[in-house]
């Protein structure tokens, strides 16, 4: 078993949220890349056009874990969940620097080393 256990959940508002599920699975293979992780199946990404509730979802299998990212889009404000967790290193900087290019607004996270227990890290 991997000694690391590293999640990143993040909740952001954004001017700019995705859309596009082809531009979101795209976006993924890229941040795994540059967190230094490599897929293991996906990424995938699905837009929901219900009311109250429209927004896209993208996952992506690593081998180290997963990535997923909830998006709604409705309303002046969208906002955007991702989780990344893997066993392994990770540098939650590269994720925040990703999100800028949503016209980043609100940045909440929290960053768990889940290896023995669930102990919050401080950047």
């Amino acid at each position: 078993m991997a000694e690391e256990h590293k999640h990143l959940i993040i909740r952001a508002e954004v001017k700019n949220p995705p859309v596009d599920p082809i531009w979101a699975t795209n976006w993924l293979e890229h941040v795994v890349k540059k967190i230094g992780m490599k897929i293991l199946m996906g990424p995938y990404a699905k837009y929901c056009p219900v009311p109250g509730n429209a927004g896209l979802t993208a996952v992506v299998i690593i081998e180290t874990s997963h990535c997923v990212m909830h998006v709604w889009d409705e309303g002046e404000i969208g906002e955007i969940q991702l989780d990344v967790y893997t066993c392994s290193a990770l540098n939650p900087q590269d994720i925040f620097d990703e999100l800028e290019q949503f016209g980043l607004q609100k940045l909440e996270y929290k960053y768990l080393n889940r290896d023995k227990g669930l102990r919050e890290v401080t950047l």
